[in-house]
């Protein structure tokens, strides 16, 4: 199972600074990739959590550590579709993979929240069949040209879509979701499935054979996707334990339960700690916790 390792996305610690300190750090200890993830909004009553309040742009800050790396790659775990065009997302993509030379992970979602459907100017009739189709046009520009697409949902006059990705045939795509649908959609059209934070950790692996029963249903080759959790970690002295919760020598024991239910590809996420992913946190603390963190749990 691989390790990789979330930036600083989420509250006060999500600064240029902290952004290049733990990209660079992560590089140099062998970690195998560093994510991100989407949030356009919070309500104002905090009710998601504080580490929805402040969260920057998930492949704006990729394309800032395309610069700063050499060897890791770079993932966002999720962007989610229904909030912008196939069009748009598929530039944007095409863009991290080129400054990065080829490194980019991308992980789609359908979204969940109401009111940033609503500021989207987004619809959810018909979520699932946008989300297929979405992924679609991506493969088509990333493939064809010229290219042309006339879907339900989108639609692309003959065009030249220039350039393309580093990786051929295009980036990998990776779907997130929870429910049996969205994981047999996973197994069906991409190279693999990516656990969402609140993930039971307990149970990930009846998730994991759900998409591998969906691809060897679809024709595919189960053991060729890739099967990435979200770590969300939260170092606790205090005898607060629960999977990746806990001490540090307690974090990386529960590695093995991990990897033993299929995963592939662990990154460990502090930006779901409200100690370390809040506006009101400490960032210079919260730097140290994650040097801590790197160090520790390094592969």
């Amino acid at each position: 199972m691989k390790i990789g390792f979330a930036l600083p996305v989420s509250g006060s610690w999500a600064t240029p600074e902290n952004v290049a300190v733990v990209a660079a750090r992560a590089e140099e200890l062998g970690y195998s990739s560093l994510w991100t993830f989407q949030r356009l909004l919070s309500p104002v009553d905090g009710a998601w959590g504080e580490n929805y309040r402040s969260v920057t742009d998930p492949l704006v800050t990729l394309g800032y550590v395309a610069a700063l790396t050499s060897r890791v790659r770079l993932g966002v775990a999720v962007v989610n579709l229904p909030f912008v065009s196939p069009v748009l997302l598929a530039k944007q993509a095409t863009t991290v993979d080129l400054l990065s030379g080829g490194r980019l992970d991308l992980g789609l979602g359908l979204g969940w929240s109401d009111e940033e459907y609503v500021a989207s100017n987004a619809s959810k009739k018909g979520q699932a069949r946008r989300g297929e189709e979405f992924v679609a046009v991506l493969k088509t520009l990333w493939t064809d040209g010229p290219v042309e697409h006339a879907g339900e949902f989108y639609r692309i006059p003959p065009a030249e879509f220039e350039p393309k990705a580093v990786q051929r045939p295009h980036p990998p795509i990776l779907l997130g979701g929870t429910a049996e649908p969205a994981l047999r959609r996973a197994g069906r059209i991409a190279d693999g499935w990516v656990s969402s934070s609140r993930a039971d950790l307990l149970r990930i692996g009846d998730s994991i054979r759900t998409v591998m029963g969906a691809a060897e249903e679809a024709g595919r080759d189960p053991q060729r996707l890739r099967f990435v959790c979200r770590g969300v970690v939260k170092v606790r002295d205090d005898g607060e334990r629960a999977p990746l919760t806990g001490t540090l020598d307690q974090i990386r024991s529960d590695f093995d339960m991990i990897a033993e239910a299929g995963v592939t590809e662990l990154f460990v996420d502090l930006n779901f700690d409200p100690e370390i992913g809040s506006p009101s946190a400490d960032p210079a603390v919260s730097r140290d916790r994650a040097e801590a963190v790197l160090t520790a749990l390094a592969p």
